[in-house]
């Protein structure tokens, strides 16, 4: 799942508070928090950056955690996130989402 392109789903309201990310869908008000590792995958979903450059380029270089462990990591929370849909992932580069309508988004 290395050659995954991922990107924040639309409808969404997401803040970064101490160091965690909390997001909001607003389709049924749904909360989720991520830990700090979440949070960097979570502020590189620009539809653009594949995971594994996100895993070696973040979090392999902010945290230590080898490479193999860190893109498993990665990519069973990218699954699950867009299981929830949270998050929107191809193996081709995706647009932005759309802004929330109240410009909420994060």
């Amino acid at each position: 799942m290395s050659d995954v392109f991922f990107t924040k789903a639309d409808r969404l309201a997401a803040r970064k508070v101490a160091g965690e990310v909390v997001i909001l869908r607003a389709d049924d008000s749904s909360l989720y928090v991520l830990n700090p590792v979440a949070a960097a995958v979570w502020e590189a979903a620009d539809g653009r950056t594949p995971l594994d450059a996100v895993v070696r380029d973040v979090i392999c270089r902010d945290y230590d955690v080898d490479p193999e462990t860190a893109l498993r990591d990665a990519s069973e929370f990218l699954v699950a996130l867009a299981a929830q849909g949270i998050l929107r992932t191809s193996d081709q580069p995706l647009p932005p989402a759309d802004p929330a309508p109240d410009g909420a988004r994060a």
